[in-house]
C-alpha cells in the first residue's frame, strides 16, 4: 500500500531485511540506549514478532534519515489475539469475540531530534491509511510509560481510573507477575488533572483523544525499565471531526 504524504516527511513500508534492521536501530536508540534498560549486545531492539509484521517508516525527505517507525500486527479478527505481543504480558480472553479486524500497533518511537507535533501527526494519519486499506475495527497495543516507579505517574493512573478503563466486556485481565493494579490501589485518589495531562506520554494521549481504552492495571517491565498499560481502541468511536482531521493529514 503506498502513503502519498507530501512535506517534510515521507512515509513507506518497510521493503526488505535492511529496512527492518534500520527500524530495529532506531529502536534500540529509543528504548534502550539511555533509559536503563537491559542492553542488547546487538545494539538491535529485535524480537521473534518482527517477521510477522508491517513495518512503517517515516524518513525526513530532505536527508532519507529515518525519524520514527512502529510496526503493525493485523489480525482477522478477535479470535487470533492470544497470537499477539500483548498476549504474553495480559490475558485477552475477552477479547477473543471480538468479531471484526484487529490491528496491534507496537514498537512506537521517534528518534530523539525530530520529538515534535508534525512527526506525530504523519504517523497517525498512516496508521489511519493502513486502518481504512485493511478495514480494521479494533487498534490494540501497550502504551509505556519510562521508568518502573509507579508513584510517578500516580496522577496519570488515577486519570485514567477515572474516565479511560475498558468497557467490563473487553476488559483485559491480569497475567503478568509484577503488576501495579492502579484502578483499586488508587481507588480513593483524586487526580492533579494538570499534571497527570503533562506526565502522560505523547502516544496514549492521542489514543485517549480518540476514544481509547486502557486496562485496570499496568505491567512492571524491568527488562525494558517501562511501565505499560494495554490500550484498545475501537475504530467506530472515534469522533467524526478527528477522523476527518486525521484523514486530511
Amino acid at each position: 500500500m503506498r502513503f502519498p504524504f507530501k512535506g517534510r516527511y515521507t512515509v513507506r513500508l518497510a521493503a526488505s531485511g535492511d529496512d527492518v534492521r534500520r527500524a530495529q536501530t532506531l529502536r534500540h536508540l529509543a528504548f534502550i540506549g539511555d533509559t536503563g534498560a537491559a542492553p542488547r549486545e546487538t545494539a538491535l531492539d529485535a524480537d521473534q514478532y518482527d517477521v510477522k509484521c508491517d513495518h512503517v517508516l517515516i524518513e525526513e525527505a530532505r536527508t532519507g534519515d529515518l525519524v520514527c517507525c512502529f510496526r503493525l500486527l493485523p489480525f482477522e479478527s478477535g479470535a487470533e489475539i492470544d497470537t499477539s505481543y500483548s498476549a504474553q504480558f495480559y490475558d485477552l480472553a475477552a477479547l477473543r469475540t471480538f468479531p471484526d479486524r484487529v490491528v496491534e500497533m507496537g514498537r512506537f518511537c521517534v528518534h530523539p531530534d525530530h520529538r515534535k507535533g508534525e512527526v506525530l501527526r504523519t504517523a497517525w494519519g498512516a496508521m489511519t491509511r493502513y486502518v481504512d486499506a485493511r478495514q480494521i475495527k479494533l487498534l490494540i497495543g501497550c502504551s509505556s510509560f519510562h521508568g518502573v516507579d509507579a508513584d510517578t505517574y500516580s496522577d496519570v493512573f488515577a486519570l485514567l481510573k477515572d474516565h479511560h478503563l475498558a468497557p467490563t466486556h473487553w476488559l483485559p485481565r491480569p497475567k503478568a507477575a509484577n503488576i501495579f493494579e492502579f484502578a483499586r490501589k488508587l481507588s480513593l485518589r483524586r487526580a492533579d488533572k494538570i499534571k497527570g495531562m503533562r506526565l502522560m506520554p505523547p502516544l496514549l494521549r492521542g489514543y485517549l483523544s480518540m476514544g481509547g481504552w486502557v486496562s485496570d492495571h499496568a505491567v512492571i517491565d524491568h527488562d525494558m525499565n517501562t511501565l505499560h498499560v494495554f490500550t484498545g481502541l475501537e475504530i467506530n468511536r472515534v469522533p467524526d471531526r478527528i477522523s476527518k482531521a486525521l484523514r486530511r493529514s
